[in-house]
């Protein structure tokens, strides 16, 4: 069947080409553990009766708050179409729908989050990191060629296909992504709060520039096992990344070389114009150097926290399954309704 063309009201894809079935889920699969939940959303594990095959059923509240939202859940199914030859996001098997739930049946990524690996005791090595950044950018890359922006880029939204050794990842959870260029501007406060980019908090137009920001901040977070603007609240956060305040010194960057700290600076900036394009950064010089030895597995490297100047800690507090809101009230923000993140439930899955 030749795939329908995909419409866009105000950046939510609206046109599907997935069947969504009604057969009872546990009719066809084993439904085993949960493996994780947010606030709208649940995800479990799940083997295929008739084959053996291991995926994650994520399943999506169609009312929250007593609102209608199955419009956004297609629209999360429609971004996961769009994206099905992007090999760096997750698959997308099926849709299902109950009377509570639409449940999108998902490639499983057994090795988790890359969020991990940031608050780990041992850290990846610089190699393991240039090789996952790498990925990152390609399935990013590839997201902007369509003119889709992810909008919540972070270390819990990109899963690994293995744990040990360290496997490739899947970029997931697109509730909040929006395409670009179909209606003038789009102007939205959305993401998370450490991750978000300064012009997006500023109610300024949103581009692909805003997804490699929040590249920025992942690789930052990999490298130093610290995030580079989480304060003590999310009043200070969005004020360090509004400012721009990052630690470029010497003690936090080590272990790596002076290309990585160079890579992030130049994602770390407040223009959008002035960041390079997802292909620009793929052709960075830190993200093709040699490293002897890599591919036999480099050791991990110990984690040492430190603190910020003021006395708050770096190294971010872990969150609340049950409270996966966004971003919320503040001053930056009174010019726009907020965008709840209703769908969070990336732990360990592929959501």
């Amino acid at each position: 069947m030749a795939r329908r063309r995909l419409e866009s009201r105000g950046g939510l894809l609206a046109d599907i080409q997935t069947a969504i079935l009604t057969e009872p889920l546990d009719s066809l699969f084993h439904i085993t553990e949960e493996l994780g939940r947010g606030k709208f959303a649940v995800v479990k594990k799940c083997v295929e009766k008739a084959t053996g095959k291991e995926f994650a059923a994520k399943f999506v509240r169609k009312r929250r708050r007593g609102r209608d939202c199955r419009a956004d859940v297609i629209h999360e199914l429609a971004v996961l179409e769009a994206a099905c030859c992007n090999s760096r996001v997750i698959n997308l098997h099926a849709a299902y729908e109950n009377e509570h739930d639409i449940i999108l049946l998902l490639e499983y990524a057994a090795g988790g989050e890359i969020f991990d690996h940031c608050v780990s005791d041992e850290l990846l090595s610089e190699s393991q990191i240039v090789r996952l950044i790498r990925q990152i950018l390609e399935g990013v890359h590839l997201l902007h060629q369509s003119n889709i922006v992810h909008l919540d880029l972070k270390p819990q939204n990109i899963l690994l296909t293995s744990l040990s050794p360290v496997g490739d990842i899947k970029i997931v959870d697109f509730g909040l992504a929006r395409r670009l260029g179909t209606v003038g501007e789009l102007r939205e406060i959305v993401g998370t709060p450490e991750y978000v980019a300064p012009e997006i908090l500023n109610y300024e137009p949103i581009t692909t520039a805003s997804d490699l920001w929040s590249v920025g901040v992942i690789t930052y977070m990999l490298i130093t096992g610290e995030s580079p603007f989480a304060g003590e609240d999310k009043q200070q956060t969005f004020l360090n990344v509004s400012q721009v305040n990052v630690d470029y010194s010497r003690e936090a960057f080590t272990r790596v070389s002076e290309l990585a700290v160079h890579f992030i600076r130049k994602l770390l900036v407040k223009t959008p114009e002035d960041r390079p394009s997802a292909a620009d950064c793929l052709s960075h010089p830190w993200l093709w150097q040699q490293y002897p030895g890599a591919e036999l597995s480099p050791p991990a490297v110990p984690r040492v926290p430190r603190e910020r100047s003021g006395g708050a800690k770096w190294a971010s507090a872990p969150e609340d399954p049950e409270d996966k809101e966004n971003i919320l009230d503040s001053p930056q923000s009174k010019r726009s309704r907020f965008v709840i993140d209703e769908a969070h439930a990336t732990r360990d899955s592929g959501v």
